[in-house]
């Protein structure tokens, strides 16, 4: 194996988080409602929270939710575990702080939608259904837009 071949198959192995792996770090930047960065060990990993979509910055709600996950996680220990990478080399992970699930918590504050395109969980759409119903967050508004549409109409 040559050199260049090796040093990419060791940065494959200890990479930043692999697919089913199971950490601790600490919860050091938050970049909006559904994306983190955590530190593990001496590195920063960014990472998607999976099973959601938060609003964009831009939107109604995005600086809510970029709140609300500062407030919930900012500086804390948490416990990640990985199940895959986004199209942008991302781990997506489910994130629990002291035993809360982070995804659920914005998903039951009405702070995010159930991103079911990449997630069939169960509790998550149970969340939804009770966030709309209650009308909490982003559900007050009459006709809320998703942020996937609202990401394809800015293009």
């Amino acid at each position: 194996m040559r050199c260049v071949e090796l040093s990419a198959a060791v940065a494959v192995l200890v990479g930043a988080a692999c697919a089913g792996e199971t950490f601790t770090a600490k919860v050091v930047a938050i970049h909006d409602g559904d994306t983190i960065s955590v530190l593990r060990g001496r590195e920063t990993v960014r990472l998607r929270l999976e099973g959601i979509d938060t609003p964009e910055l831009g939107q109604a709600f995005g600086r809510a939710a970029k709140q609300f996950t500062a407030e919930l996680a900012f500086g804390r220990e948490a416990t990640v575990t990985t199940h895959y990478r986004d199209r942008f080399d991302r781990p997506v992970a489910r994130v629990r702080l002291g035993g809360e699930d982070l995804s659920l918590a914005l998903v039951r504050a009405g702070m995010a939608w159930h991103f079911t395109r990449y997630s069939s969980d169960r509790e998550l759409a149970t969340a939804e259904r009770e966030a709309r119903a209650a009308r909490r967050g982003l559900w007050a508004e009459p006709n809320p837009t998703p942020p996937w549409l609202w990401r394809t109409n800015q293009r």
